[in-house]
This record gives structure tokens, sequence and C-alpha cells, in this order.
């Protein structure tokens, strides 16, 4: 099976490179590198209220990337739609579409994408919400964007400029088996995100999907992607020393609600030896989670996540200490896998 790949960019502020007002154009750097190596997409994740990640907004970054780019596919990986408007989402993303043809993704998600404070500023002056209108806002984002309102409908004689045409594609991203119906049963295309809940995950979740996608009656087949942490360097060796920034930062945002810069894999591997064995094992679980090692040892572990899954596209979220060896593990998985 040919696997495509898709690089999932959180924007990450990386200190040891360059400061938050930078991180933005590190993507935009990243994404015209892999644009030349064969990535067949390119989506932006929407993040509020961190010192970690630098993407807000990846409407904004999607249009700026598109412009500087040529073949890649630019979206959202993803919009948060709690946070935002259905209407106003489609005409961002129709605009979008229009100005990139066949360019365009629209991946949309249930979590809020920030924290309890960053959720009330964006509802101002009204109460956030916390997905329990997810179903609902998705529905009518769909309306919007594929024109699928009834006569009779509040919204069906509403336009969305600059043409009633342009339809980016539609994806919804879940981490469990909780989306995967829904996303059948609305038509989306579905990226299952391992690098966010890897544990208990079977091929049932895709199963459920494909099975409401069809008994729905909707045209064309069911699309699946599944997202990963990966890291690839020259050697294994290598990989896993580049990887323990990440995993030590995981470990003190989830367990202990710390959410520091990365620090160097050499201090985070200083401070790993100083944890509780309960956060020490934690720490383990998660290397053991992300696909790593040279560029054949991960091109070999692609090929068996692609086999298991029945999906020929694999996301790729990748985390380092710095810009330089994150740009060469997409450069190292590029070569070895999109050949």
């Amino acid at each position: 099976m040919t696997i495509k790949l898709t690089v999932v960019d959180q924007t990450p502020v990386q200190l040891s490179t360059a400061g938050p007002e930078q991180a933005p154009q590190l993507s935009a750097q990243l994404a015209q590198a892999c644009d030349q190596w064969g990535y067949s997409r390119y989506w932006l994740a929407e993040h509020h209220n961190s010192n970690s990640f630098a993407g807000p907004c990846p409407e904004v970054l999607i249009s700026h990337i598109a412009s500087i780019t040529k073949n890649i596919r630019v979206g959202s990986g993803g919009v948060m739609l709690a946070n935002h408007n259905p209407y106003k989402v489609a005409e961002q993303f129709r605009m979008l579409e229009t100005l990139f043809p066949g360019r365009i993704d629209l991946g949309i998600g249930r979590a809020p994408g920030g924290d309890g404070i960053a959720s009330q500023a964006l509802a101002y002056p009204y109460k956030p919400t916390h997905g329990e209108r997810y179903a609902e806002q998705a529905q009518l984002l769909t309306g919007f964007l594929r024109d699928g309102f009834p006569q009779g409908h509040a919204f069906n004689d509403l336009k969305i400029m600059p043409s009633d045409e342009p339809c980016p594609e539609l994806w919804m991203l879940g981490t469990s088996g909780g989306s995967a119906a829904f996303a059948g049963q609305m038509g989306f295309n579905m990226s299952l995100g391992l690098f966010i809940s890897p544990d208990d995950q079977t091929i049932a979740i895709m199963d459920e999907y494909k099975r409401a996608y069809q008994q729905s009656g909707h045209s064309g087949s069911p699309h699946t992607m599944i997202t990963i942490a990966a890291l690839c360097a020259p050697t294994k060796e290598e990989a896993l020393y580049l990887a323990a920034s990440q995993a030590y930062w995981k470990v003190m945002a989830f367990r202990h609600g710390i959410r520091n810069p990365w620090v160097s894999p050499k201090e985070a591997l200083d401070k790993v030896k100083k944890l509780s064995i309960s956060d020490q094992s934690y720490y383990q679980s998660l290397l053991d989670s992300v696909t790593l090692g040279s560029p054949q040892e991960c091109a070999d572990q692609l090929e068996q996540i692609s086999e298991y899954w029945k999906t020929n596209e694999v996301g790729l979220v990748t985390v380092t200490h710095d810009f330089a060896s994150r740009k060469r593990s997409f450069e190292l998985l590029a070569k070895a896998v999109l050949v």
C-alpha cells in the first residue's frame, strides 16, 4: 500500500530556535519544505492561552501557507467548533477554497483547544459551550457548505459569498470511538488522533465509522487517516534522545498542569531521573507510543500502522526542542516513505 503523509503542525514555540512571534514563520518554512518533499497535506492546529503553541487561528495560517506552497493541500487539524460560529467558519473556508481551489481541508474537532478562561473569552458576551452542542454546530456547518438545508429552514436563504460552489474537503477529528459514528452519519472523512489517546484504540472504531457512512447513503467512499506522534533521526538512539523533551513536557503538562517551554533533551533526561516512579512509568509509556527510530525503522512502523488501520493516510505530529531536528525528521521520513 502506498502511504500518503500529512503534517499536523501545532506551531510549537521552540525557544532554543526562536521566540513565540517567530513560530508561525517556522511553520511556513516547514510547509514549504514539506511541499517539495511530497507530503499530501499540511494541517494547522488551534490552541488558545498557551505559552507552548502559537497557532490560535488556523484559518489565517492556512491562507498564508497556501499562498507560498504549490501542490500540498492545506487545512485545519482542526477548527475547534465549540469556539466558533458555524456560519462564519463556512464563510472563511469557502473563501479559502475559492482562493486556493482543490487544496483546502476543513477539519473540525469537539475539544476547546484551551482552558476555561480562554473558552469564556472566546464566547464573550455569551456563555461558552463545552461540546454539548457540537453535533448541532457540525450539522449547521455542513448545511451552510453543502447547501443542505430543507425548504422552510430558517437558514435556507442564507448566502455564503463569494460563491455558492466551492466546498473544502471536510474532516472530523476524534481521539476515540465517540466521534466515529457521527462522522460517518455526516459524510465527513475521519481522522483518528492516536497521538493524543493511543491506548486501547482498535480497528473497531474505523469499522464503526465506515458502517455509519455507508448506512447513511452518502455518495463516494469513506476516507480515513490515523494521526500519530513520530520522530525520525539517523539512528534510533538519537531519536530516543530527542524524544525526551516532548515526553518530559507531557509528563509535567498532563500529570501536574505545568506547561513550561520545552527543555533540551539532556536537561529533560536529567529531570526524568528525579521524577517519581509513577511519573517515570508514564514517561516511558509516552515514549513507547511514539513512532520513532531510524528512517527504515520508522518506515516499517508506518507500514504496520497503515495495514492495521486499513488506511493509506498517516498524519504526523512531531515536536522537538529545536526546529532543525524537527524539520530533519520530516525530511528523513519523506525520503524513506514517499518514494
